[in-house]
């Protein structure tokens, strides 16, 4: 090793740089052989190579050497200024993938709960706190957000865990396929039907029941049972009597139940029955870095399913996963990362792995005042602004948003009709 390439290794040592940049001739040594050297100590530090030769031959000798980027002599100032602006931030995007990887591994409670935003971390402390009560609970959030997922955590974290976890999906069957799956069916003795006489309700017993889309529940069905909850008792379709059952109900929705209860579609006294502890999820897009979390979880996880050397995320993937809003949520962004993986002919997701409407997408902004003053609004203006701008990231959960502009529901009612909001 030369004596500048030693030299170059100690200077890196002393200030820990983000970014390097070296020309290809550093008299005895090559800039080449110094690539190798910096990532072998820094795997994530990205060189910019200086060279006065700007062939498709150098430029393929400098990437296989380990350098990000290159920049030919002659050089414009501002061009070099945008190749380690470039450089500069994706070192950040790396470093950033590489912490909320650590805090993956080591989240305690609830670590498949995967994120370290706000919003999760007050999640799970909501988690902990209510997964030892074995009262009733209402999990509310749009689609793809994890309902079941959490669902399942406060089964594995509760008094019941060592009980059956039973899920049914309210919305998947026919009302009378429905009514039989919850509430069991006697052996039919002219038809010598052979259904089970349990139903999900005893087939849960001593652990928990899980059900989904409740919304979507017939009306005839939710008075069953709103008074299956009511007397803790269930009767099987055909039977003479009832059966008393010991389940912990979780019911889960993505449909806002106070308006239905409002407009008649659902049973206000199921639905306080239901809404005893109450636990809203919040929507990818208000969590975050939690995607790129989320995205390099979902990685190994299918990189070691199918078995492909698929380790990481490049930053301009990284960049566009960031900046997507999600709209189907975590379920979205794991099949994207799922047909990423399997796509993907490097060992890092590039950019044009992700589907179209991810790689292609440009963020639109809200602009709340401009430079010049006439373009300035009034106070109570960037107020509406601002409000109904938290209340479209919260997915129109109208107490998260409260809760993000630091107000009570019922002030966020109130102004939402002062804005002729529904």
């Amino acid at each position: 090793m030369s004596h500048a390439a030693l030299e170059a290794l100690e200077v890196a040592r002393a200030f820990e740089p983000n970014v390097v940049l070296t020309d290809i001739n550093l008299g005895a040594t090559s800039g080449l052989e110094l690539c190798p050297l910096l990532h072998e100590q820094w795997p994530d530090l990205p060189v910019v190579v200086i060279t006065a030769f700007g062939t498709m031959e150098t430029a393929t000798l400098a990437m296989r050497a380990g350098a990000y980027d290159f920049i030919t002599k002659p050089f414009d100032l501002d061009a070099l200024a945008l190749a380690i602006s470039r450089a500069f931030r994706h070192h950040q995007l790396q470093s950033e993938v590489k912490r909320l990887r650590a805090a993956v591994g080591q989240a305690g409670w609830a670590h498949d709960l995967v994120g370290t935003s706000i919003p999760m971390l007050e999640l799970r402390a909501l988690l902990e706190r209510i997964s030892q009560a074995d009262t009733t609970v209402l999990v509310t959030g749009e689609t793809g957000t994890g309902k079941e997922r959490v669902a399942r955590v406060l089964h594995q974290h509760g008094k019941r865990r060592n009980g059956p976890f039973v899920a049914v999906n309210c919305s998947a069957l026919p009302e009378a396929v429905l009514e039989s799956e919850l509430f069991g069916q006697v052996r039919d003795a002219c038809t010598g039907a052979r259904q089970a006489p349990r139903g999900s309700f005893l087939k849960a017993q001593g652990g928990t029941l899980f059900l989904d889309e409740i919304g979507a529940m017939p009306p005839d069905l939710q008075a069953k049972l709103a008074s299956a909850l009511e007397a803790r008792r269930v009767r099987a379709l055909g039977a003479d009597s009832e059966t008393a059952f010991d389940t912990r109900i979780i019911a889960a929705t993505n449909r806002d139940l106070d308006r239905a209860v409002r407009e008649g579609r659902f049973r206000e006294d199921l639905y306080y029955r239901l809404n005893v502890l109450h636990v809203a999820l919040p929507p990818l897009r208000s969590r975050g870095g939690d995607a790129i979390a989320l995205a390099q979880y979902f990685l190994e996880q299918f990189a070691r399913q199918s078995e492909r050397p698929v380790r990481g995320i490049s930053g301009a993937a990284a960049r566009r996963i960031a900046a997507y809003p999600w709209p189907g949520n975590v379920r979205e962004l794991r099949n994207s990362i799922e047909r990423a993986v399997a796509l993907t002919r490097f060992d890092q997701i590039a950019a044009d792995d992700l589907p179209e409407q991810i790689k292609n997408f440009e963020p639109q902004h809200v602009l709340v005042a401009g430079d010049a003053l006439e373009e300035m609004v009034p106070l109570e203006e960037v107020e509406r602004r601002y409000t109904l701008r938290v209340l479209q990231a919260a997915g129109g959960n109208k107490s998260l948003a409260a809760q993000r502009l630091g107000v009570s529901r019922r002030t966020l009612d109130r102004k939402l009709g002062e804005y002729g909001v529904e």
